[in-house]
């Protein structure tokens, strides 16, 4: 079997059964019984069987090709780098290429000449292709949901933001937090749009309100460190800063350095038990230089604040020693990486496990191809918190 191509014919006699149920069994079509189809594609693949996807093509009248549309800022981003890694691997494996997109996308119609299905992630409704991919005539499986007035997608492979954040936020203020603040990201996709309204109900729920500083959905480092030391400076007894963008966390370490605040676990007297950064009194000389403040204004507005009813102790309450210099401050992130995993400290985060989220969506635009999966099927992604020593846990 070695010294010529493996044939359908070969895998049928190898497994005992007829050519068309082999077919069946890989393509997951007909009515083949599962341990059947699972015993077809362990002899497959023990020989080394490959699709003749020139042929398959010819027969399904088909292109061969799947379509990726990624946010306008996703080439600066690890997070949808790994997520396309993860898409191709999956949509290859059921003989497919992946074409990426252009952000400006191109009419639905001449995209859907050229291939069979798409994969949108992320779609934000302020986006001008999103309605045209929607609407090209294919299927198209979408990652996170579409909160847009166009037709929607053949289906969709969501995490639960809500919970994710949530844990955030409850894990801050276990570690001691009691003023936290929320750098959230600017737009309208369903994971920015979560995120906002989650801060609101989380503080809501526990009697805190949480300081939420609107930035950039993809910010930089930059970004995040201006929006941090003005957040700081106009509310310095914020003890908890948590950015969502992806690759911001340094920029938010930065402007705690700057401003001298430790970052670490929280005591009950408001200072912090876990790591002092090596710089903090060269960090405390520079917050002095710069009247202890940073580019104020910059980074959105606030749109949090005290919570009322607070007192000695609880949520909300201003007795304990909390903003000043030397004062703990937690940092975490709504997405880990690389910079979250190689920060110092090193910064708890939400793993949203990327490569795993884009092989689930091709793997969803592969199912309803081949008639795998039901049209609008959703299926769940599950996500992990991974706490480090930014917030006085170990890494």
């Amino acid at each position: 079997m070695t010294s010529r191509t493996v044939t359908l014919l070969d895998v049928a006699r190898a497994a005992g059964v007829s050519k068309s149920t082999v077919s069946d069994a890989l393509q997951g079509s007909g009515r083949v019984a599962e341990a059947t189809r699972d015993r077809v594609r362990a002899v497959a693949e023990e020989l080394g069987y490959r699709p003749n996807s020139a042929a398959r093509r010819l027969r399904r009248a088909s292109t061969g090709a799947v379509g990726l549309h990624l946010p306008a800022t996703a080439t600066r981003l690890d997070y949808y780098m790994n997520l396309a890694f993860g898409a191709v691997e999956r949509a290859q494996e059921d003989g497919l290429d992946m074409v990426l997109l252009a952000p400006s996308g191109a009419a639905g119609g001449r995209i859907a000449s050229r291939v069979d299905g798409l994969l949108v992630i992320d779609p934000e409704p302020g986006d001008s292709a999103v309605p045209g991919l929607l609407d090209a005539g294919v299927p198209v499986v979408t990652g996170e949901r579409y909160l847009g007035p166009a037709t929607g997608p053949s289906g969709a492979v969501v995490c639960d933001n809500a919970a994710s954040l949530t844990a955030l936020l409850d894990h801050v203020t276990e570690r001691g937090a009691r003023r936290p603040a929320l750098l959230a990201p600017s737009g309208s996709s369903a994971w920015a749009t979560a995120l906002r309204a989650t801060a609101g109900s989380w503080g809501r729920a526990h009697g805190v309100a949480v300081t939420l500083r609107t930035v950039p959905f993809a910010a930089t480092p930059a970004e995040a460190e201006a929006a941090t030391r003005a957040l700081l400076a106009a509310d310095p007894a914020v003890d908890a800063v948590i950015c969502a963008p992806d690759g911001s966390a340094p920029g938010v370490l930065r402007a705690a350095a700057a401003l001298g605040r430790k970052v670490g676990a929280i005591s009950a007297g408001g200072t912090s038990s876990a790591s002092e950064e090596s710089g903090a009194s060269s960090a405390r000389e520079a917050s002095r230089a710069s009247g202890g403040s940073g580019r104020n204004g910059e980074g959105g507005q606030s749109q949090g604040g005290r919570s009322e009813g607070g007192g000695p102790g609880r949520p909300g309450g201003t007795d304990t020693a909390v903003g000043p210099v030397g004062a703990g401050l937690l940092v975490a992130s709504c997405v880990d990486g690389t910079a979250a995993r190689g920060a110092e400290p090193p910064v708890t985060a939400v793993d949203l496990r990327p490569t795993a989220y884009g092989r689930a969506c091709a793997e969803l635009l592969c199912d309803i191809l081949a008639d795998r999966a039901a049209p609008d099927t959703v299926r769940r992604h599950s996500w992990s918190l991974e706490t480090r020593a930014s917030t006085g846990s170990p890494g």
